[in-house]
């Protein structure tokens, strides 16, 4: 079988939700795909004494791919016809790669048949994704030639295609595809991102202003992925599709292994200041606990910074503008608790990440943060000052950090990366096969 994972919405410079979901499954499947491969791989090798050289022809496909590999380092090149890209790859003698460039061997798997390649827009995005998964350079998933885009990806003769988001091109394709819903915010939010463009900011309203543009995506593909159960009750109540919807969620990076560092009074923000988050909440919370102290990790515009400053008279809050992700961990580690009084949210992965340092939650009563939260938070009614203050008190007496702090951790390992990978593969499988029959 062979499995094409659209990269495509993997960002250059740090990872968004979107971009970190596609990375942490694509590193996953990259694991668990070495591990069954491990004693059954099969490559067409003729070696030498002198190196080894390996050629692979795709004529139904229109790609060629030659690799030599000689004592001194290896070249591989890919010459598609079809397609008219070209993609080079050179490697130093000690194996590294020199940049950015990946190999685009395709490696057969002996007793599984798998292969898992990647599609990307930009080559700066393989710094973020595994160096020995094969990889196809096609258009911006924002181009405007989107909708047809499965006319390339099926010169490529891909059994499934798994996109991280539910706008990949369907028109015309051959393979079996599944998409991904995150969330509904924007129906109920309609604010687009502020980084994008005008055209696709007005593109955004209008895609959100009724529920069919959604539901004609969604049953062009064979199966649906959404990130939460509260996703996909909310895609079952609007019935926005009639594929089959699979629960793969979110899940921490994996860490350095850091023990807890000595229990400070942060209170730590890692989100957007998007209106529906409302960040003011915990700002006016700030007064009335003076033995704590905000720490607001994402990029923030003067006027927001102004904003919340007036909200939090005599409050510390500290903003960095953009924490590095050591920042924000050494920050986590120590932290008193992870706060969020966002209204609405498809998961939520700075609770996983606070949970797996062991930190306890401070955040709002939405189902998606009672699924995902468990035992290890306090929830408190959105726009509730008061509530966020009691419920961070109540962290200051005896005994009761310690048990959110355990509770944390055991929750916390209910999600992985590996395990949310099973659980997609084990999907893609099921697709690739109920079309083949």
């Amino acid at each position: 079988m062979r499995i094409l994972i659209d990269c495509r919405y993997v960002r250059i410079d740090r990872h968004d939700g979107i971009s970190r979901y596609t990375a942490g499954l694509v590193g996953a499947l990259a694991r668990l795909h070495a591990e069954r491969s491990a004693g059954g791989a099969r490559i067409n090798t003729e070696r030498s004494a002198g190196g080894a050289r390996i050629n692979t022809e795709r004529s139904a496909g229109g790609a060629r791919i030659n690799t030599e590999r000689s004592a001194g380092g290896a070249r591989i090149g890919t010459e598609r016809s079809a397609g008219g890209e070209s993609t080079n790859t050179e490697r130093s003698a000690g194996g590294t790669h020199n940049g950015t460039g990946r190999g685009t061997a395709r490696v057969g798997t002996e007793g599984t048949g798998d292969t898992i390649e990647l599609l990307v827009s930009d080559r700066r995005q393989l710094a973020h994704l595994p160096s020995d998964l094969p990889w196809h350079l096609i258009g911006s998933p924002t181009a405007i030639g989107e909708p047809l885009v499965a006319r390339h990806v099926r010169r490529l003769q891909p059994d499934v295609v798994f996109s991280p988001m539910q706008t990949m091109g369907s028109w015309g394709r051959d393979y079996g595809l599944v998409l991904t819903v995150h969330d509904l915010i924007y129906y109920r939010h309609p604010a687009p991102p502020p980084q994008f463009a005008a055209p696709i900011r007005l593109l955004w309203r209008l895609y959100h202003l009724a529920w069919w543009p959604q539901r004609v995506l969604l049953n062009r593909a064979d199966a649906v992925v959404t990130v939460s159960a509260a996703t996909a009750s909310q895609v079952a109540e609007r019935r926005l599709t009639r594929r089959p919807v699979t629960v793969v969620p979110n899940a921490p990076d994996p860490g350095p292994g850091l023990p807890r560092a000595p229990r400070t009074g942060a209170l730590v923000y890692m989100g957007s200041f998007m209106p529906y988050k409302d960040v003011g909440t915990l700002a006016s919370a700030m007064p009335a606990l003076p033995g704590h102290e905000l720490h607001l990790m994402s990029r923030i515009t003067p006027d927001e910074r102004a904003r919340l400053t007036a909200l939090a008279p005599g409050g510390r809050l500290v903003f960095h503008d953009g924490a590095s992700d050591e920042t924000y961990r050494d920050v986590l580690r120590g932290a008193t608790a992870l706060v969020s009084a966002s209204r609405d949210e498809g998961f939520g992965i700075p609770l996983v990440e606070a949970m797996a340092l062991g930190t306890p939650l401070v955040v709002t009563d939405i189902p998606v943060f009672r699924e995902v939260g468990g035992d290890a938070a306090a929830y408190v009614a959105p726009g509730d000052v008061a509530g966020f203050v009691r419920a961070v008190r109540e962290l200051d007496e005896p005994g009761v950090w310690e048990e959110r702090s355990a509770a944390a951790r055991a929750q916390g390992r209910r999600f992985s990366w590996e395990n949310s990978a099973r659980v997609l593969l084990a999907l893609l499988e099921r697709v690739a096969a109920a079309r083949a029959r």
